[in-house]
């Protein structure tokens, strides 16, 4: 199949949130940090990045030992009561992000963000990104029993767009979240904006921000 009948087939763009339409990593990974400090777990860049693209539930339930006798759902609740926290970095949308999505859904392409984080985040920013209105489906962390890199998140969007997972192109920042694009079978660009673009190599595409990207994007390398 040439790269012209490729972008032919691609019916439907699903996109992941923090890192990928928004630029909200940095504070995410701060909130982590201050859990970890407040529980007197030490930490680096290393351990902070095990955080990215995926549910914080998941990260911590594979870390349940650093926490003895706390609940997930505690600790889960405590590093959300840090969003007020002054000084944390603002978030501010991903250059390009909100023109990709206008010029998606005026292509007649469905829509829908996977996220791993909740569904009041992930209204909330689209509703201040101006493009909530566009996206007919959002999957978030409640919605799946494994969150990325398992592909039951976007194999659920496929679900509810009605589109073939074959048909769909993911758009990721993280390695998690390509990882689990690629094993619902979709084709995947690589947004370098948390990672190293040399780290996204599993992604069909990679590129440094959605600006300019295509629709359908060339995944011809």
């Amino acid at each position: 199949m040439t790269d012209l009948e490729a972008r032919a087939t691609m019916k439907a763009a699903l996109f992941d949130l923090d890192g990928t339409l928004i630029d909200s990593e940095r504070r995410s990974l701060a909130m982590w940090a201050m859990l970890l400090d407040r529980h007197g777990v030490g930490h680096d860049e290393v351990v902070l990045r095990g955080f990215m693209g995926r549910r914080g539930r998941d990260v911590l339930a594979e870390r349940a030992h650093l926490f003895p006798g706390r609940r997930i759902d505690d600790l889960i609740s405590e590093v959300m009561s840090f969003n007020d926290h002054p000084g944390l970095p603002a978030v501010v949308p991903v250059p390009g992000a909100a023109d990709l999505v206008r010029r998606v859904s005026a292509y007649g392409s469905s829509i829908a963000v996977v996220t791993s984080a909740s569904l009041d985040w992930a209204e909330e920013r689209l509703a201040e990104t101006g493009i909530r209105e566009l996206v007919l489906t959002v999957v978030s962390a409640q919605d799946v029993v494994v969150g990325k890199p398992d592909p039951e998140g976007f194999l659920l969007a496929a679900r509810r767009l009605s589109v073939d997972p074959a048909h769909c192109v993911a758009f990721e920042d993280s390695i998690a979240g390509i990882a689990a694009a690629k094993a619902a079978g979709m084709r995947c660009v690589g947004i370098a904006t948390t990672h190293a673009g040399t780290e996204l190599t599993a992604a069909d595409l990679v590129v440094a921000d959605l600006t300019g990207v295509e629709w359908p994007p060339s995944t011809d390398q």
